[in-house]
């Protein structure tokens, strides 16, 4: 058995889980926010798990991201090149950072817009990644055509 494990595997690991992370800490903060509404108790709570599990995670993940696209640079590949998924991702990622570093204040006055979008973009931008030829990006191999002998048909009277 084989357990080279090199750099590129364990930053991609850790940019999977640290988003994993990020994204059910969001689902679990949107239904604090929830329960927060008529209890005294529980005001803040939703802005307090959200600047500390999901902003953090988001912060890993953007610098996992950054070190797993140095490495591949180094590696020969460059990503910026393959297609325009990519540039869209990389959009999508800035405003999701944005939003996530603008989201506890708002859960602190009772708002939840800003959770709410920044995990429809977290969903935009997975769903970018994983469908990644809908998006200008060419195949590596093109069909070979291959035309059959056509055979000599008389002309027709």
């Amino acid at each position: 058995m084989n357990f080279r494990i090199d750099a590129v595997d364990l930053l991609r690991w850790l940019h999977f889980l640290s988003l994993g992370v990020g994204l059910g800490a969001a689902v679990v903060v949107l239904l604090l926010s929830g329960f927060e509404e008529g209890r005294d108790d529980l005001q803040g709570l939703a802005a307090t798990v959200w600047s500390k599990v999901v902003t953090w995670s988001v912060r890993l993940s953007i610098v996992a991201g950054i070190a797993l696209l140095v490495l591949a640079i180094q590696g020969g590949r460059n990503p910026m090149k393959n297609g325009s998924y990519f540039h869209l991702k990389m959009l999508l990622v800035l405003i999701l950072a944005g939003l996530t570093e603008m989201t506890p204040k708002g859960l602190a006055a009772g708002r939840r817009g800003a959770a709410l979008l920044m995990l429809v973009l977290f969903l935009g931008t997975s769903f970018v990644v994983f469908n990644k030829t809908l998006f200008g990006a060419k195949p590596r191999f093109a069909p070979a055509v291959v035309a059959a002998p056509v055979a000599a048909v008389p002309p027709i009277k």
